[in-house]
């Protein structure tokens, strides 16, 4: 372990939210991580961490990752049912053993003919056991997954997983390889099983459990997303100024989006810790059924029974327990025999809430930077989730492009920062460009821009 440089927040000049302390590596010592095997919920695991982050990898179960946690907050569903458990696929059958977790699949999905999987089914895409190994440690940790060949689907898996020492971002590098002696044409999709159930009480749901995909502008769908399964008129569904919002209720639902932003967001408002999932929309590709996401909802259903009366289907949770499945789909590739795609993505846990706006390199918004000249000087207020650790500045610019810089205090991932903050400043300031640069120095980018106001006339 490290030391660490602990930071008071009342000593900075920007207030930052929840917590009145926070720890920061200091910059002449490396950050670090570590892989090591660990025993995870009776499974033989790996494990990718930093200070930030734990990534639980259980290689037996079709490679997946079974678990991340941030902050002391775990985010994805475990199946308690076969917690430490495994059936290989020639023991489940046609059956689909759910353990939970995060794993790749095939798409589109189907009984129609062989360009379509039947699953989600016990095979060995989903079951079968991977082959892992360590390919860097220490600054940076990266593992390599790799999969069984698929004779049905001609496809085989692997994926390599990163963790760096100085955030807590992760990364998935999957690469998908036809392993047949035949053309094949596929899309993979990663499917994401985050935990809903309350976390007092998990005999019932979180009802304060979200998620969010800004819509595509030019979309084939009406509304901006399509409903694949369930109600049309789910009450968990809303559009608002271009964002889908999903507000999670026991009623099994498929949403599929042609979103083209490149994230969703998934965030539990009750401890106000979030995820964002990133990718890459390729604007001229195929995508399987037109959707980059979807969003699947376990629960209730209503079906008919044997005398054609309407009923609610599984609606004990012991059935269908309370989890939401977020899938990013790759676009639609052919794949010549021996030859391969890759599908890249980012998760990035951080501290956020209901009130999510949108979302940038560096962090979500719940509420944009304004900027605001009085007597006293220069007031700045916003709310942000922050990716990456580091320092906030402010670059003020002067209508003849003149700029000031003043520092707004330290902040790292874990805390949300709360801006409503007065800073000396001269008084022909026009324009406002919050920086966070890292902890080695470096620029990382702008979290939020505004024009200066007036009170009583710009603002």
């Amino acid at each position: 372990m490290h030391h660490v440089l602990c930071v008071a927040a009342a000593l900075s000049l920007a207030s930052f939210a929840a917590e009145p302390a926070y720890c920061l590596s200091p910059a002449n010592t490396p950050a670090r991580c570590q892989v090591q095997a660990v025993t995870f919920e009776g499974w033989k695991a790996e494990e990718l961490s930093n200070e930030w982050v734990r990534v639980t990898l259980v290689p037996q179960l079709g490679g997946r990752v079974m678990q991340v946690q941030f902050g002391g907050h775990d985010y994805l569903f475990v199946n308690a049912k076969y917690k430490g458990k495994y059936i290989p696929p020639i023991e489940a059958g046609k059956r689909w053993i759910n353990y939970g977790g995060d794993k790749l699949w095939p798409m589109p999905e189907g009984h129609e003919d062989a360009e379509h999987w039947p699953g989600p089914v016990s095979d060995v895409l989903d079951d079968g056991e991977y082959n892992f190994r360590t390919i860097s440690e220490e600054s940076k940790c990266t593992v390599r997954l790799e999969g069984p060949a698929d004779s049905a689907t001609g496809l085989q898996f692997s994926r390599e997983i990163t963790v760096e020492g100085s955030s807590p971002k992760i990364s998935f590098h999957a690469e998908v390889k036809n392993a047949s002696n035949h053309v094949i044409r596929w899309s993979v999709q990663s499917v994401t099983q985050y935990n809903t159930a309350d976390a007092e009480d998990g005999t019932h749901y979180n009802h304060s459990f979200w998620a969010f995909s800004p819509t595509n502008p030019q979309s084939a769908f009406i509304d901006g997303f399509h409903v694949r399964n369930g109600l049309a008129d789910d009450p968990s569904f809303a559009v608002t100024d271009g964002l889908f919002t999903l507000h999670w209720l026991y009623l099994e639902n498929e949403v599929w989006l042609d979103a083209n932003a490149g994230w969703i967001a998934i965030v539990d408002d009750a401890s106000q810790f979030g995820i964002v999932e990133r990718y890459k929309y390729a604007e001229t590709a195929e995508y399987p059924g037109r959707a980059s996401v979807i969003f699947y909802k376990n629960g209730a259903a209503l079906a008919l029974d044997s005398d054609g009366m309407p009923r609610l289907r599984d609606s004990d949770p012991q059935r269908a327990p309370y989890y939401m499945e977020a899938e990013l789909n790759s676009p639609m590739v052919h794949l010549e025999p021996g030859s391969s795609f890759t599908f890249d993505t980012q998760w990035y846990p951080v501290r956020s809430d209901k009130g999510i706006k949108s979302v940038s390199e560096l962090g979500v918004v719940e509420a944009p930077l304004v900027a605001v000249l009085k007597s006293d000087g220069l007031h700045l207020s916003g709310r942000f989730g922050i990716f990456f650790p580091g320092e906030l500045i402010a670059q003020v610019f002067d209508k003849r492009g003149g700029k000031q810089e003043k520092s707004l205090g330290k902040t790292d991932p874990l805390h949300t920062v709360q801006l409503d903050q007065t800073i000396a400043i001269t008084p022909n300031a026009a324009r406002v460009s919050l920086h966070l640069i890292g902890e080695r120095g470096t620029d990382l980018g702008v979290i939020g821009e505004a024009v200066v106001g007036r009170p009583g006339k710009d603002s």
